[in-house]
This record gives structure tokens, C-alpha cells and sequence, in this order.
């Protein structure tokens, strides 16, 4: 019986990290959509309907979110970080590190949230853009 516990507690714990990125490998992650990273890394502290939560940490809501008149804004926030939330743009100076977004998959991501959850922004946003913004530094993102 303590076995049979054990094993359906490992699974669950399995099951909820299943959209976690550590379960998602770097070539996955090379083909998702916008909808499909927010729904992978994103929506684990922002939730499925971007209502944010507050337990561990605070996270914002995303749900019509005025500063998202801001391509930068977003994209920014994605690439370095902001108010505890990591980094998921790529190093300059580091092209194999943690799973990280390229500039393609940040802009896509962007589009994404700032055109969903009552967000009605519709300029898109290009990697080319993106790549424009500053980027992390390796050195500032801690060991890989």
C-alpha cells in the first residue's frame, strides 16, 4: 500500500509539472506558438486566465493591462526579467544556456498577451525588433 502512495504521488507530482519548461525540451520549445509559451512558461505564475496570484510571490495580472500599450514594455520584461521574474531572453554572450526565448519567440509571445485577455493591442511585433531591445548579460543571469 505504501508503495502504491508513493507511486500515485510521484505521478502527480509529474502531472502538475507537466507544462513546467523544465519539461519541455529545447528543440519543443523551438516550435510553439505564442498561445502555446504563454501556456508552457507563462500561465504557471500568471495563471490560464492571466488573472495573476499572490502566494509565494506576487504576479501580476495581465488581463487588460494598460503598460501593454508598450510593445517595449512586454518585451522587455520577457527578455530581462522584472520584480523577481527571471530572465527568458538569450545572452548575448551565451547561445547555449537554460532554456531561453529567441528573439522570434519573444515577439511572438508579445503579440500574443498583448492581444489577448481583454488586451486589444494588435501592432505586431518582429524578432527584428526584439533583437533591437538590450539583452540580458550572462554574467548578470547566474550559472546556466
Amino acid at each position: 500500500m505504501r508503495t502504491l502512495i508513493t507511486v500515485l504521488l510521484m505521478a502527480a507530482a509529474a502531472s502538475a509539472l507537466a507544462d513546467s519548461p523544465m519539461f519541455t525540451s529545447r528543440a519543443a520549445i523551438g516550435s510553439l506558438s505564442g498561445e502555446q509559451i504563454y501556456e508552457h512558461i507563462c500561465q504557471g505564475c500568471h495563471m490560464p486566465g492571466a488573472q495573476g496570484a499572490v502566494g509565494a510571490g506576487a504576479y501580476p495580472k495581465l488581463v487588460a493591462n494598460k503598460k501593454f500599450v508598450s510593445w517595449e514594455f512586454v518585451a522587455l520584461t520577457v527578455l530581462n526579467g522584472r520584480s523577481g521574474m527571471p530572465p527568458f531572453g538569450q545572452p548575448v554572450d551565451q547561445a547555449q544556456s537554460r532554456t531561453h526565448l529567441t528573439d522570434a519567440q519573444i515577439a511572438d509571445v508579445v503579440n500574443y498577451v498583448r492581444s489577448h485577455f481583454e488586451n486589444k493591442y494588435k501592432t505586431n511585433v518582429t524578432a527584428q525588433q526584439v533583437a533591437a531591445l538590450p539583452h540580458p548579460a550572462a554574467e548578470l543571469m547566474g550559472p546556466q
